[in-house]
């Protein structure tokens, strides 16, 4: 048997979406974000920007080598498309490149397409197979349709902020989860409308939330508060109902002079799921057995009612022990765990590095390291190209719509 060699090269240069043309109305997260992942998977993403100012995300700091952190996390593969959409002129080149593309995304201020004339009503009637999807705050109708929307207001709106924190004070979410889970929904209804049109050959309108994104990540809460019941309190970085499930300070009574190494002293993570772990936990890991006879501790729900003083038992037992001493305890007695990492400490992570999930992309400042795409692939590699300057692709662009624009 003979192989192809040519066209085996073919199928793993080939990506699932490299026939696939998105133009993106986007700025800051939740739109970026989901068609960065569309150009993880080979489609061309062409970002259309103000010119000048470009994706307001662009400047919210200069901590990625003198680039924005947010921009660079949600840019890379794309190419930049400076356009002022005010400009009767730069509208007609937007027009001229939709009507040729695949997928539209957008998430500007709310009646702001519809305003230029592409709200996905005008453009599916003059292109029935286009996909065009609108992330907003709260959908595109109902009563809060036209309030503007930021990710803490709707981490507030949904309901997180009231199960996250400390029992004295609410807080937000160390990263951009309302944004990121409407990107995320966005990304997989549009994957979806993708399938359906290879079926149907016909396209699709795509209403996605920010409200109704990040309500659905909080089923959890919303079902343990149900008819009126009390919902799950808040426990700082412990677990509202599982306990012991939470951080816990070791090393606290140890001598400083005579500890091998400044991580002696820390946090150790754990959790136990069930009344098996629990035995195993006493046995292994706070080495009294007896434990597992006191009444106040003999179900989750016990201990969920007991934690302060379980809490102590706990404390008291990891206070003479060292970080390593104690997740050697846990592992012996196979109770899941973890270690409190700060940014540093995930940048250096040796499981990411062991599997190969880092590589480098371009940038305008040069080459900056990115994680792979969450799912290794046998069949393709994901595509990890540069991250675009403002307005770099835009000649290119113009010339393939036979265009050009005058000087303003």
């Amino acid at each position: 048997m003979t192989t192809n060699t040519s066209a085996s090269n073919q199928a793993q240069r080939s990506k699932p979406l490299d026939h696939i043309t998105v133009v993106s109305l986007e700025h800051a997260i939740a739109a970026p974000f989901c068609t960065r992942q569309l150009a993880d998977l080979g489609a061309r993403v062409i970002k259309i920007e103000r010119p000048e100012v470009g994706d307001f995300a662009r400047a919210y700091d200069q901590r990625a080598r003198g680039q924005a952190s947010h921009f660079v996390w949600v840019n890379r593969s794309k190419e930049s498309l400076a356009l002022d959409l005010k400009n009767a002129q730069h509208l007609e080149v937007l027009k001229a490149l939709i009507a040729k593309a695949d997928v539209v995304v957008q998430n500007l201020a709310p009646g702001a397409t519809t305003r230029m004339g592409l709200d996905a009503a005008t453009l599916r009637s003059q292109n029935p197979r286009l996909i065009v999807c609108d992330i907003s705050g709260y959908g595109l109708d109902g009563p809060y349709r036209d309030k503007k929307a930021y990710d803490l207001l709707i981490q507030s709106e949904a309901g997180y902020l009231s199960v996250t924190g400390t029992p004295e004070s609410p807080s937000k979410s160390g990263n951009s989860i309302a944004d990121i889970a409407a990107g995320m929904y966005a990304y997989s209804n549009i994957l979806s409308a993708i399938i359906h049109r290879d079926k149907t050959g016909e396209g699709s309108h795509i209403d996605v939330s920010m409200l109704e994104s990040l309500s659905e990540w909080m089923g959890f809460p919303m079902y343990y508060a149900m008819d009126g019941a009390s919902p799950p309190p808040r426990s700082a970085a412990s677990h509202a109902t599982i306990y012991p499930y939470g951080p816990f300070a070791v090393g606290s009574a140890l001598d400083p002079k005579n500890m091998e190494s400044p991580e002696d002293q820390g946090t150790v993570m754990l959790g136990l799921q069930n009344e098996r772990e629990w035995v195993l936990f006493c046995k292994h890991v706070l080495m009294q057995d007896n434990l597992t006879q006191d009444h106040r501790f003999e179900s989750n729900a016990k201990r969920n009612e007991h934690r302060q003083a379980l809490e102590k038992i706990i404390l008291n037992e990891f206070s003479n022990l060292t970080v390593q001493q104690v997740i050697e305890r846990l592992e012996t007695a196979q109770i899941a765990n973890a270690r409190m990492n700060n940014m540093a400490d995930l940048w250096a992570h040796p499981q990411l590095k062991a599997r190969d999930r880092w590589v480098n992309v371009p940038s305008p400042s040069g080459d900056l390291p990115a994680l792979l795409p969450p799912g290794r692939q046998t069949s393709f590699e994901y595509r990890m190209d540069a991250i675009p300057t403002l307005g770099e692709h835009t000649e290119k662009i113009l010339k393939e719509l036979g265009m050009s624009l005058k000087p303003s």
